[in-house]
């Protein structure tokens, strides 16, 4: 059994093949968590969990997709479905949104859902993408603030921050909270993150695709899908000098006990 934390079957990459998609990630021994970016993502997510058992959802809304008018109460009735484990993605993008005040909106509505995540007692899923260089903004600085002061009285904030590309002393500032980060295709071909990846306690690491993109290599150039989640696995091991079965075993049992699902 391994899990592959963050992807989107039901996005529409995958419209003409779902059945064989989600059939070759059973076969496998994959179990998937089905992330929402939006309010219908997220119902279609839970959609599919509901008729799979190896599958769960998370609601949510990717910071680049927020409408003009939004009003976070629409999430509440998706929240009580029993196959909703996160709330996610959610978070702060400042590379595709350069302008203060979007920012500042991603912000504010980065806030409501980690007092929804709160209120319902749930992990967060957390979308960070820093701005290009010479641009304005910090995404880590800000978040990090921002969960701080929601999180308070708590010693430790539940989540995971998807796709993880920050370096190292940002690594350590999300182990300092308790968090996971998670890791995907991207480290099998981009050697920046090497140094990160052998840093971080295993404990901490959570496999992800992200499908339908950011596809490992030796698969580079096609459609990502969870199956694809082994070769993460495989050059974590590689970077740790591990057994991939350790890794398997290891970042399953994170993900169960980040989810709730032991």
């Amino acid at each position: 059994m391994i899990f592959d934390s963050h992807c989107h079957p039901q996005f529409p990459q995958y419209e003409k093949d779902l059945e064989e998609v989600l059939g070759r990630a059973r076969e496998a021994g994959i179990r998937l968590i089905c992330v929402g970016t939006d309010y219908e993502t997220s119902k279609q997510g839970i959609e599919l969990a509901q008729a799979q058992d190896n599958i769960w959802a998370t609601v949510g809304l990717h910071p680049n997709d927020i409408p003009d008018e939004f009003e976070v109460m629409i999430y509440h009735n998706l929240l009580r479905n029993s196959k909703v484990v996160a709330i996610g993605e959610v978070g702060l993008d400042y590379y595709r949104t350069p302008e203060p005040e979007k920012q500042k909106k991603q912000k504010d509505v980065f806030e409501q859902f980690i007092d929804l995540a709160i209120k319902y007692n749930k992990p967060l899923v957390l979308h960070f993408r820093d701005s290009p260089k010479g641009s304005s903004g910090h995404v880590h600085k800000d978040a990090l603030d921002i969960l701080d002061s929601r999180f308070k009285i708590l010693n430790s904030v539940p989540g995971v921050s998807h796709s993880f590309t920050g370096n190292l002393d940002e690594a350590r500032e999300y182990l300092n909270r308790g968090m996971c980060l998670g890791f995907n295709g991207i480290i099998t071909f981009a050697r920046q993150y090497d140094e990160v990846v052998r840093y971080i306690p295993l404990e901490n690491i959570i496999l992800e695709t992200d499908a339908p993109y950011l596809t490992p290599e030796p698969h580079r150039g096609k459609r990502n899908e969870p199956v694809y989640v082994i070769e993460v696995a495989k050059k974590i091991s590689e970077l740790k000098s591990i057994s991939l079965e350790k890794v398997i075993e290891q970042t399953t049992d994170n993900c169960k006990k980040l989810f709730g699902l032991l």
